[in-house]
């Protein structure tokens, strides 16, 4: 879902033993925008609609995307880190953070152990937590048709996505994406055991968004984010599945703006 001759031009940071893949456009407010396993190294409505609010900075995670390997971040705590340090050089101190999925897992990671980082946090039907009788699908051994159409609560869209078989290019892509989500989120699966012990250090005011209906991350998770973090808000978007931001862009944009814009009042801590 990437805006052809739209949104602004990729640049090239220096991190690390390489390079990252980082979108930027906007005023205001700097909001670091982190995405999920999919939908790296693209500019799309969501981050337009957005862009239009604040500054956004939009990465590509370590492996996705058009960054590097850097092989030296090898947990998802340490992409938290590799995220501060592109702040560091970046000269920004303090940030509002939204994430989705496994960017959420990586956004909560970076929320509890630099809070002094995160003025503002929104998650969107994040995945790092371990809840009991709530397991996320196997993403590992499902099909490329069985993932998409879990993804989306409207069936027409995964339909549509499907119908149009990727190029040769988008192909190679989603793979290398795919190896450097398993590099991070196969063992253990999806989840940071020692996360929870960590979420109640995160002092960013917080908007936790689930979808109505996720086959991919039960909105069990959503919740128990929701009752781990301090004052966290929970809400539900209706209409929408796991690929909140992709099936309903200007609706989880309005929602994440909204919140931003209205939260004014002293983080805790």
């Amino acid at each position: 879902m990437s805006v052809p001759g739209t949104g602004p031009q990729a640049t090239r940071i220096p991190m690390g033993s390489g390079e990252i893949n980082l979108f930027r456009q906007g005023s205001g407010r700097p909001t670091l925008v982190l995405h999920a396993a999919g939908g790296a190294g693209a500019w799309n409505p969501y981050l337009e609609r957005l862009s239009q609010h604040a500054d956004v900075l939009a990465p590509d995670h370590p492996g996705f995307g058009q960054s590097d390997e850097l092989p030296e971040i090898e947990t998802v705590p340490q992409i938290a880190q590799h995220y501060v340090r592109l702040l560091d050089a970046l000269g920004l101190e303090r940030i509002d953070l939204v994430a989705a999925s496994f960017g959420g897992w990586i956004a909560a990671e970076l929320a509890a152990t630099a809070p002094e980082r995160v003025e503002r946090l929104v998650l969107m039907a994040p995945a790092g937590l371990r809840v009991p009788g709530a397991d996320p699908a196997d993403l590992f051994t499902m099909s490329p048709e069985q993932v998409v159409r879990a993804l989306f609560l409207d069936r027409s869209i995964a339909d549509a996505a499907l119908a149009a078989p990727p190029s040769e290019e988008a192909a190679l892509q989603a793979a290398r994406d795919g190896a450097a989500f398993a590099r991070f989120a196969r063992d253990p699966f999806l989840h940071d055991p020692e996360l929870p012990g960590r979420l109640p250090s995160i002092a960013a005011r917080t908007l936790v968004l689930a979808a109505e209906v996720d086959e991919i991350i039960p909105r069990a998770h959503s919740e128990a984010y929701a009752a781990a973090i301090e004052g966290a808000e929970l809400r539900v978007v209706p209409g929408c599945g796991h690929a909140l931001y992709q099936e309903l862009p200007d609706r989880v944009a309005d929602e994440v703006i909204g919140f931003l814009a209205t939260s004014e009042a002293p983080a805790r801590g």
